[in-house]
């Protein structure tokens, strides 16, 4: 009896479902929004905005206090494609679905999950600015103590703390395991928490390892740097003006690192009243300070309020007032560390699309799953030249940081 021919339709679903199940970080993102995106013929750089609520301040008394409502939205743009291109013989359609799967499927799909985590954390850790624990290049987490800490920073910041995701690299995780014997304890029915790399679950996290998880360098952070405001700050501003950096140092800080400034406190974002610990801001470019008194401008990832419905801070930065990178001045520059990532599942978001499939000379097929939200599409054409069948799988999507303040990074072991 003949073998049956493995179509392109069913290679295509195959590979959706394996794509699925490949997927670290962005499987626990929310993709709710790929809904929106439901078009035929979906094209790089398509864009919808998600609304964000609106934050009100509550009023004593019987008089009535009108407040505007502020349209914020964030931008979520299919700007990110990624494909594998392979070459198999018709020949190849006969094997049995499994062994094709080996062959081709497995280290095409792990390709572009990979890929796709890669390109989404890098994105992400950059905006959190929640962050607990000491960097170091080879001292890393043996205990819970930072993931605790960094639950308690998302919920003092009025973030959704159920059903967190903690996501930490081979190094970290093979800290932890050391130092947590016995804490993950396997049984029929949680079987699952030890599939597709997940650890386990402890301190109101589900723990996964990913070898996609960044590693950080700290800024070249030298010199006594201090806020520069002659003039005060204007609030809202998200470029921190300072100096007192070391005179024409390329790289004072880097893009992802945590500042703090002495004097400026966060705040409970519904009682506004302080928790009690210096605001964190993470870094959004890298920066180079200048000659004479080492100034240099800093970008941040949100501006500061210290009154009204948008406040943050208990007040705003003074002039002079001192500048710390993961809280040390300049103890840690240059260092190289592990990083994880604690977050609930709104924190981002991951839209894909239905890509535009060619109809003229090519089969093309997709495949989408509308439960994770995701869409897969293959094309195939003879090489003429080569006398093969050359072939592409395409995965179109994009990423952003909606509930920054529902994630925190873990960078070390805590004091």
């Amino acid at each position: 009896m003949a073998n049956s021919l493995l179509t392109n339709s069913i290679i295509t679903k195959k590979c959706l479902a394996q794509l699925k199940n490949k997927l670290s970080f962005t499987k626990n993102v929310n993709k709710e929004y790929s809904s929106e995106f439901a078009q035929k013929g979906a094209k790089v750089g398509n864009t919808i905005n998600i609304r964000k609520p609106d934050r009100y301040e509550v009023t004593s008394g019987a008089a009535l206090v009108i407040q505007d409502s502020v349209n914020r939205s964030i931008p979520l743009v299919l700007d990110q494609h990624k494909h594998v291109g392979m070459a198999f013989s018709e020949v190849d359609r006969t094997l049995s679905l499994d062994k094709f799967t080996e062959l081709f499927i497995d280290p095409a799909v792990s390709a572009i999950a990979n890929a796709v985590d890669a390109a989404c954390l890098a994105a992400a850790y950059k905006k959190i600015y929640n962050c607990v624990g000491v960097p170091s290049a080879t001292v890393y987490p043996s205990t819970l103590k930072g993931f605790t800490q960094a639950k308690a920073k998302i919920a003092m910041g009025g973030g959704n703390i159920d059903a967190l995701t903690a996501l930490v690299n081979p190094d970290v995780e093979a800290s932890l395991v050391e130092g947590l014997k016995g804490l993950f304890q396997s049984s029929e029915q949680i079987k699952k928490q030890y599939e597709d790399g997940i650890m386990g679950y402890a301190a109101g996290s589900k723990f996964m390892m990913s070898q996609n998880m960044p590693m950080h360098t700290i800024g070249n952070t030298v010199g006594t740097p201090l806020t520069n405001y002659p003039s005060a700050y204007v609030a809202g501003s998200t470029t921190l003006a300072t100096d007192g950096w070391t005179n024409d140092t390329t790289g004072v800080l880097k893009a992802g690192d945590v500042i703090t400034i002495a004097g400026v406190y966060a705040v409970n974002p519904q009682t506004r009243q302080s928790t009690g610990a210096l605001a964190q801001f993470v870094v959004q470019a890298d920066v180079n300070s200048g000659a004479s008194t080492g100034p240099a401008n800093i970008t941040l990832d949100r501006g500061m309020y210290a009154s009204g419905k948008m406040q943050n801070v208990d007040a705003l930065p003074a002039d002079g007032a001192a500048i710390k990178t993961f809280g040390e001045v300049t103890s840690l520059k240059l260092i190289q560390h592990p990083q994880s990532l604690v977050f609930h599942k709104s924190a981002f978001a991951l839209g894909c699309a239905d890509f535009e499939l060619p109809d003229a000379g090519v089969k093309a097929s997709r495949a989408v799953d509308p439960e994770s939200g995701l869409s897969l599409s293959m094309c195939s054409q003879c090489d003429i030249v080569n006398y093969r069948t050359i072939h592409r799988l395409d995965f179109l999507f994009g990423f952003e940081t909606v509930y920054a303040d529902m994630a925190a990074r873990v960078v070390g072991q805590p004091a």
